[in-house]
C-alpha cells in the first residue's frame, strides 16, 4: 500500500495536529555519541510498563558503551499518551515505547502485535514472532508509516477486569461503562457495553468518579498499584481480550535507517531481551500481588462459558470485519497458523504436564 495515499485518507486522525507542534527531534550527534528522544504511553514509575522502558533504555546505552542514548519521556512531557505514534511517524520525536493495539485505528493489523481477542499467549506469540515470520510483518505493517517496529516487553495474559458487581451473563455488559483498547474493546462493544480507551494514568480516577463503571488494565501487580481494589471489589483474573499482551518500540523509519547498523542491532537485541525480562517480571509479581489482594478483601471470580461464548462469537467478528484489508488478512492469517502450530504441541506437553503435575502434587 502507497503511504502518501494511505494517510491523505486520513490515517493519522486528530493527533497529527498535536505532534506538529512538537519542536524538531532530539536526533542528533554530538561528542561521538547519538541521542534518540522516546516518547511513551506511559507515565513515569507506572508499574511494570515503566520498568520495561528503563530496561531498554539502559540495555542500549550499556550494549553500545553509550555511544547511543535514549531519553524517554512520559506521557504528557511532549506528547499524550496516545499521541506517540503520529509524533514517531511524522519525525517530531524519533521514537516510542507503546502498545501497539492503541493504534489500531491507523492500520487494525497493528493490534496483532499486542493482543486480539481470543488470540495468543505469550508464548505463542514468542513462537509466531521471532520463529513464524511475525517480526517480519511488524516491520511490513509499519512500512505504511514510515516506522519501524520491534515488540520490547510483555505483561502475560492480562486480567478480565475490575467491576464493581460480578457479572452474572454477559446481558450484564448492556450499557456497562467499560475501559478496554484495541479489539478486544470493539468485541466488548458488540455486548452492549459503552467501551472507552483510557490511558494507564486517567483510569483510577475515572472508576473512582463513577466514570467507568469497571475497568481492565493488566494483572494483579500492576493493578494493586495503582489502586484499582479501592474502588471495585470483584476482580476476573482470566480475560478473553489480551491473552499475551506485547509492548513495543517503535522508531521513525529514516530515523533508524541512519543509524549504524551497531547501533539498530543495539535496539534489536535490547527489545528482544526486554521482551522476555518483562514477561518474568510480571509473572513474578502476579502471584504475591494477588494474595495481598484477596487478603484485603478482593473477590476474584470466573466467568461462566455462556459469557465465554459471548467473547468468542463477538471477538470473532470483529476480526472477520476487518479481513477486506489484504495486509489484515495476511497477518491474521499468519497469527492463526502460528497458533495452531505452537498450541498444537504445548497442548500436548506443557499443558498436559502441568495438568497432571497440578494432579499430583497440588499447586505447591
Amino acid at each position: 500500500m502507497d503511504r502518501r495515499s494511505f494517510l491523505t485518507k486520513g490515517a493519522l486522525g486528530g493527533t497529527a495536529a498535536a505532534a506538529t507542534a512538537l519542536a524538531a527531534p532530539a536526533y542528533a550527534a554530538s561528542h561521538g555519541s547519538t541521542t534518540l528522544t522516546m516518547v511513551t504511553s506511559w507515565p513515569r514509575g507506572l508499574a511494570g510498563v515503566w520498568d520495561s522502558v528503563e530496561r531498554f533504555v539502559n540495555s542500549v546505552a550499556d550494549i553500545t558503551d553509550g555511544s547511543l542514548m535514549i531519553d524517554a519521556k512520559g506521557a504528557g512531557e511532549l506528547v499524550g499518551a496516545l499521541e506517540s505514534f503520529d509524533a514517531v511517524s511524522s519525525g517530531q520525536a524519533d521514537m516510542y515505547h507503546a502498545a501497539d493495539y492503541y493504534f489500531v485505528n491507523q492500520h487494525p493489523a497493528l493490534a496483532f502485535f499486542t493482543a486480539v481477542p481470543m488470540g495468543m499467549s505469550a508464548p505463542e506469540m514468542m513462537v509466531w514472532y521471532y520463529s513464524m515470520g511475525g517480526l517480519e510483518l511488524h516491520h511490513e505493517v509499519g512500512e505504511i508509516f514510515n516506522t519501524k517496529h520491534f515488540i520490547a516487553g510483555q505483561t502475560g495474559a492480562q486480567g478480565g477486569g475490575w467491576f464493581r458487581n460480578p457479572i452474572t451473563s454477559a446481558d450484564d455488559f448492556q450499557g456497562l461503562k467499560f475501559r478496554m483498547p484495541g479489539l478486544g474493546g470493539q468485541a466488548l462493544s458488540k455486548l452492549g457495553a459503552s467501551v472507552q480507551t483510557l490511558p494507564g494514568g486517567e483510569i483510577y480516577q475515572a472508576l473512582a468518579t463513577g466514570a467507568l463503571d469497571a475497568t481492565e488494565w493488566i494483572g494483579p501487580w500492576s493493578d494493586e498499584k495503582l489502586g484499582l481494589q479501592e474502588v471495585a471489589k470483584h476482580y476476573y483474573p482470566a480475560g478473553f481480550h489480551e491473552p499475551g499482551a506485547a509492548l513495543s518500540v517503535c522508531c521513525n523509519l529514516d530515523v533508524f535507517n541512519g543509524l549504524s547498523r551497531s547501533h539498530q542491532r543495539a535496539i534489536e537485541i535490547a527489545a528482544a531481551e526486554g521482551h522476555q525480562a518483562n514477561y518474568s517480571l510480571f509473572i513474578a509479581n502476579n502471584g504475591p500481588a494477588l494474595d495481598r489482594l484477596l487478603a484485603a478483601g478482593v473477590q476474584t471470580h470466573q466467568f461462566t462459558d455462556d459469557v465465554w461464548d459471548a467473547f468468542g462469537a463477538a471477538s470473532a467478528e470483529v476480526l472477520e470485519g476487518y479481513r477486506s484489508d489484504p495486509l489484515f488478512a495476511k497477518v491474521h492469517d499468519s497469527v492463526n497458523a502460528g497458533m495452531k502450530a505452537a498450541a498444537g504441541w504445548m497442548s500436548l506437553s506443557d499443558s498436559a504436564y502441568v495438568a497432571q503435575r497440578t494432579r499430583v502434587l497440588g499447586n505447591m
